[in-house]
């Protein structure tokens, strides 16, 4: 197996699998959790998976702490992947000096100027690297029914993710995601410091507002912001526009956003709603 357990912990009748690996493409010992829900412990059984990735500063434990998907997850019989946000701990000078930018913030992008190139690289990793080893270690998992959420950052990974990789993922939804990131402070700070300032083209590649323009297909996307979130107030999620350009190459009809009153970026916002994602999941990984 490629990957290490480090622990085992029971969770709403299924086990949450702590694990670590080596990755190549990022170039360190990368660590995740792992839900498998109780049906995958049955002779034989093949469990379709959903990958959960996380935003600005947080792991692969927050969400499986504080996220309550185990919850519908186990009810539906899906298992729930937790990756990490960044590579960690590769000495690039600078990495850990900003909350928005290195550690903790890979921004689900590979990296184009150096010396981000060294490991930052967590599109592959997320699409590829990761996703290979569990499917090669985990019998129970079915690579052929996979579906992306996320949160925040994560929220942005999931809709680029999905939209640059058409029939990869059999559904989508999203958080409070970074819905235009060539517009937010966020998106810009990212995207100059792993691109380059002068690469504005690249930059639209991993922007779901440019990337749902170019859509074919239906397009059938589930997303939360809370009205008291205040990321949203100071402009860094812009829903709005990721909208109206869909709406404007005629993708809008099944996108599905609901602005929660009261709710902020936090766990009691995305817990309160999780079972939610996973329903809209499970719509289309158990058909």
């Amino acid at each position: 197996m490629a990957f290490n357990i480090t622990a085992t912990i029971a969770s709403f009748g299924g086990k949450l699998l702590k694990l670590t690996h080596k990755a190549t493409s990022t170039n360190c010992e990368m660590a995740l959790n792992l839900y498998l829900p109780p049906e995958a412990a049955k002779q034989g059984s093949k469990v379709p998976v959903l990958f959960y990735l996380s935003g600005l500063t947080c792991t692969g434990d927050n969400c499986a702490e504080k996220g309550f998907f185990q919850h519908g997850a186990s009810q539906r019989g899906i298992a729930v992947v937790y990756p990490d946000t960044s590579p960690r701990g590769l000495k690039i000078e600078g990495e850990d000096d900003a909350y928005d930018f290195g550690s903790g913030a890979g921004f689900y992008v590979n990296a184009t100027k150096e010396p981000w190139t060294k490991g930052y690289n967590m599109y592959t990793y997320i699409t590829e690297e990761l996703p290979n080893a569990l499917f090669s270690s985990f019998d129970q998992l079915d690579s052929s029914r996979v579906g992306i959420t996320g949160h925040s950052m994560g929220g942005h990974g999931a809709l680029t993710l999905f939209l640059k990789n058409p029939g990869k993922y059999k559904s989508v939804s999203a958080f409070a995601p970074i819905s235009n990131p060539i517009n937010c402070p966020w998106g810009q700070k990212a995207f100059k410091g792993y691109f380059g300032e002068d690469q504005q083209e690249k930059w639209k590649e991993h922007d779901a507002t440019e990337l749902v323009k170019q859509w074919k297909g239906p397009l059938n996307v589930l997303i939360d912001v809370g009205t008291g979130d205040n990321f949203y107030k100071q402009g860094q999620l812009l829903p709005e526009n990721f909208i109206k350009a869909a709406k404007e190459a005629g993708n809008d009809k099944n996108i599905n956003l609901r602005m929660q009153p009261d709710y902020d970026h936090s766990y009691y916002f995305i817990s309160t709603f999780a079972d939610d994602h996973v329903a809209h999941a499970a719509k289309f990984l158990l058909a």
